[in-house]
């Protein structure tokens, strides 16, 4: 039961760390101190996906399924939940090439507007 409970655990938790990456521009424009937070969570998923690579914790969560007597998955997280219901042909390097991209793309973008709202903010002061 507690190897259940830990894979559940870690999988909300690697969920959370992706919306965090994705979304967590958002929270710089509004707390510019939360860069320091969310740059190395952008840097980590952006090496790994342009790496091919997988996150540590999907092999951790896929051996606690194992212990709990459930079965593992081939692969990893993003190809198992997100990209086999999205994509059903699974995923392509070019694809996990163009996620790093967008995941990057997105939070300059995101970060452009903070830095300009912190321009704006000292020529006012």
């Amino acid at each position: 039961m507690l190897p259940a409970f830990l894979a559940d655990t870690v999988l909300v938790l690697h969920g959370s760390f992706i919306v965090w990456v994705v979304c967590g521009g958002f929270a710089v424009i509004a707390w510019p101190w939360s860069a320091w937070l969310h740059l190395p969570a952008v840097a980590w998923a952006v090496w790994i996906s342009w790496s091919g690579g997988y996150c540590p914790l999907t092999p951790l969560e896929q051996s606690l399924r194992r212990a709990a007597g459930q079965a593992g998955y081939e692969g990893g997280f993003i190809e198992y939940y997100l990209t086999a219901a999205i994509y059903p042909q699974g995923l392509t390097p070019r694809l996990q090439m163009l996620f790093g991209a967008a995941v990057l793309a997105v939070n300059l973008v995101l970060y452009a507007v903070a830095l300009a709202r912190a321009a704006r903010r000292r020529r006012m002061a």
